[in-house]
């Protein structure tokens, strides 16, 4: 593996051994804190047609992001999805507006947290253009999402009017824009939104303070924002789907981060194996926890999915 090219092992494991587990253990805490912040987001934009509990949402977000570790092509987002669905027996295309209003609001926020980290650490060139890229992406998606919430609707008598023959492929891809714009619509219209929103930058912030615990313990004593800034290139390095649990791509993206700031290619390589490590231990387990008290296996789950998809 490249990121592990010419670096010193006594060196990475010196560093590694003087880990300072206490800043660890409070960035493991942040790092749970973070997911049931996250819970809670979607708890809030899952009302407009259930009143799940924050629990239960983020079991389902944890179950997910343990597909995520043992399955390609980011599989846990159906997975989650799926569970959701079936707990509050509803439609599995119902499910996604929330979960694309959650990417929306993910993205409203990293271009913003770029654009502020900006102005204390000079940014390295691709992060800015990738910043630019995100940003007309974000005002796009937002402009649709404004669209769609103020967008008159056809009264229920012209709906009916309306003929039902045609190729079936394009019923079924319009059946699902109009399911989603209709829970787009209602999740825009809802007054949890604006949390839910505010919920966004508070994930964001919990992840960023525990990925900087991490550095701090060890021993790696970089501001907050430049913990920030490496955080970001991870984030946008590993957002397109690749191996399970980004092994490689994490790592690759982590090094390139801290090496920008003047760290020590040896030390980044090892920082980079040992944060890795830290956060996907707990999730293994939590995950796993999650998923086996979800009453179903990976298996069955994938096999429910591959049945809606061909309904």
């Amino acid at each position: 593996m490249g990121v592990f090219h010419d670096i010193h092992v006594g060196r990475l494991l010196e560093h590694i051994t003087t880990t300072n587990w206490w800043w660890v253990a409070l960035a493991i805490v942040f790092d749970i804190l973070s997911y049931l912040c996250q819970g809670w987001r979607w708890q809030l934009l899952l009302r407009p047609i259930s009143n799940l509990s924050v629990l239960r949402t983020t079991q389902a977000i944890y179950a997910g992001l343990f597909a995520n570790e043992v399955l390609p092509m980011r599989f846990g987002e159906l997975v989650r999805a799926y569970l959701v669905s079936r707990w509050i027996s509803a439609r599995f295309v119902t499910i996604i507006p929330s979960m694309a209003v959650e990417r929306l609001f993910d993205g409203v926020w990293l271009g913003v947290a770029i654009g502020l980290t900006a102005m204390f650490v000079p940014l390295p060139k691709d992060l800015l253009e990738a910043g630019d890229i995100l940003g007309i992406i974000v005002l796009i998606a937002t402009g649709l999402f404004v669209y769609v919430i103020f967008r008159k609707q056809k009264a229920p008598a012209e709906q009916a009017a309306e003929p039902s023959n045609g190729w079936k492929p394009l019923q079924m891809v319009r059946s699902f824009i109009e399911h989603l714009a209709s829970g787009l619509r209602a999740i825009g219209t809802s007054r949890f939104v604006y949390l839910a929103l505010s919920l966004s930058l508070v994930f964001l912030v919990l992840q960023a303070l525990a990925f900087w615990l991490i550095l701090w313990g060890y021993g790696l004593r970089l501001s907050f924002w430049i913990g920030f800034v490496v955080l970001l290139i991870v984030h946008l390095g590993t957002a397109i789907p690749n191996a399970p649990a980004n092994l490689g791509t994490y790592q690759f993206f982590c090094v390139v981060g801290l090496t920008l700031f003047g760290v020590d290619k040896t030390l980044a390589t090892g920082f980079s194996v040992v944060v890795f490590v830290l956060f996907t231990v707990p999730l293994w387990v939590i995950g796993f926890v999650a998923l086996s008290r979800s009453g179903m296996t990976l298996a069955e789950i994938r096999d429910e999915i591959n049945r809606v998809r061909r309904q």
